[in-house]
C-alpha cells in the first residue's frame, strides 16, 4: 500500500515525505523524500518537520502509533490509519463501519497471530484517535491485491491458476470474497485525506460480494491455459489431511470468519472509491509475477502437495 499512496500523492502535485528503513523504496518511488529510520526505535528522522497529513499503512501493534503521535504531535497534520476489516467481531453479511469491534487483548501482548490480529487493530485504532484527535480517519480494508503484493495472498492463487491442469479449490464454494485493489485504495485514501475526511470506512468491493468460485473462476477465465479447470474439495477434508489458511491463502477456512468478506462499502463508494474490474487486477498481477522470474517463491502448498491431496479426495469418491 505505501508504495501506491506515495506515488498516487505525487501523481496528484503533492510534496511526499516516505519514511522507512531504507531495505527497499528508494528505486522505486523517484520523486520523494526519503527519511531513514525505524518506527519500532529510531524517530529522529521525523523532529522538527510538520506535514499537512500522514498516512500510517503499517501499525499492527498500539505502541507503534503511540510512538508515532509522541514524535509527531500536532505535526503530523491529518492522520490517516489503515486498519483492517478484522477489526470486528463475529460480523455478519453485510456489516457497517458501525458494527461491534473486536475485544483489544490485554496490555502487554505483542505477538501478532491469527487470534490477536483483529484485537491488536482495534487497539491501533484507539492509540490514533487518542494521540492525533477525533478528525483521524480510520481505513478497513478487505484484502488488499495487485502488482507489488509481496504478501503473496492473490499472487499466489493468479500463479497457480497461470500453470493451468486440476487446481485444488478449498470450498466452501459459496463463501463471500471482497478485495480492493491498492492503487485504487491509493488513489481513494488521498482524495479523502484532500477533503479532510474523518471516521471509519471500509475499503472493500464488491457489494453484493463474490462468491470464493466467483472469484477463483474470474482467474481461471483470464490466466488459465485451457483445460484449467477447479477441482473443489471440502473445508472439513481439507483440514483433516493436514491443509490450512498458510497452504492456500485467502480461503477463511473457519465458519467463524467467513463474513469478514461480506463488508458494506456504500460509505466508501459515496466517497469515491471507485474499483477496477478484477480481470485488470488479476492481468496486472500475473504481468508483475512474469517479471520477477526465479525470483517468485514457490506456493506454500507444493505441485506435490496438492496433487497428493486431490488424489486422496478423488479416492474417497470426491
Amino acid at each position: 500500500m505505501g508504495l501506491h499512496m506515495a506515488s498516487a500523492a505525487v501523481a496528484r502535485g503533492h510534496q511526499v515525505s516516505v519514511f522507512h528503513r531504507g531495505q527497499t523504496g528508494r528505486h522505486v518511488l523517484p520523486g520523494v523524500e526519503h527519511l531513514l529510520g525505524d518506527r519500532d526505535g529510531d524517530l529522529s528522522a521525523l523532529a522538527g518537520r510538520d506535514w499537512d497529513a500522514t498516512i500510517d499503512v503499517c501499525a499492527y501493534l498500539p505502541r507503534q502509533v503511540q510512538g508515532l503521535a509522541a514524535a509527531l504531535g500536532e505535526r503530523a497534520g491529518r492522520f490517516t490509519l489503515v486498519s483492517s476489516v478484522s477489526a470486528y467481531a463475529m460480523p455478519v453479511a453485510g456489516f457497517t463501519e458501525d458494527a461491534p469491534l473486536a475485544a483489544p487483548p490485554p496490555e502487554g501482548v505483542t505477538e501478532v497471530t491469527p487470534q490477536t490480529y483483529g484485537g491488536l487493530k482495534v487497539a491501533c485504532e484507539c492509540a490514533a484517535r487518542a494521540g492525533f484527535g477525533p478528525g483521524t480517519l480510520i481505513i478497513r480494508p478487505s484484502y488488499v491485491v495487485g502488482p507489488g503484493d509481496y504478501t503473496w495472498r492473490f499472487p499466489a492463487w493468479v500463479s497457480r491458476i497461470s500453470q493451468g491442469v486440476e487446481v485444488l479449490a478449498p470450498g466452501p464454494r459459496e463463501d463471500p470474497v471482497q478485495l480492493v485493489d491498492a492503487r485504487d485504495l491509493a488513489d481513494w485514501v488521498v482524495h479523502l485525506v484532500e477533503r479532510g475526511v474523518a471516521g471509519a470506512m471500509h475499503a472493500a468491493s464488491p457489494a453484493p460480494p463474490w462468491t470464493w468460485a466467483e472469484a477463483l473462476s474470474a482467474i481461471v477465465d483470464t490466466v488459465g491455459p485451457p483445460g484449467t479447470r477447479l477441482s473443489w474439495v471440502p473445508a472439513e477434508f481439507l483440514r483433516r489431511a493436514g491443509v490450512d489458511q498458510e497452504d492456500l491463502p485467502l480461503w477463511a477456512a473457519s465458519d467463524e470468519s467467513r463474513f469478514m468478506l461480506a463488508a458494506d462499502p456504500s460509505a466508501a463508494f459515496a466517497t469515491g472509491l471507485s474499483p477496477r474490474p478484477l480481470a485488470d487486477t488479476i492481468g496486472d498481477v500475473a504481468a508483475w509475477v512474469r517479471t520477477l522470474g526465479q525470483e517468485a517463491p514457490a506456493a506454500k502448498l507444493s505441485r506435490a502437495r496438492e496433487r497428493e491431496v486431490l488424489q486422496a479426495w478423488h479416492a474417497a469418491g470426491g
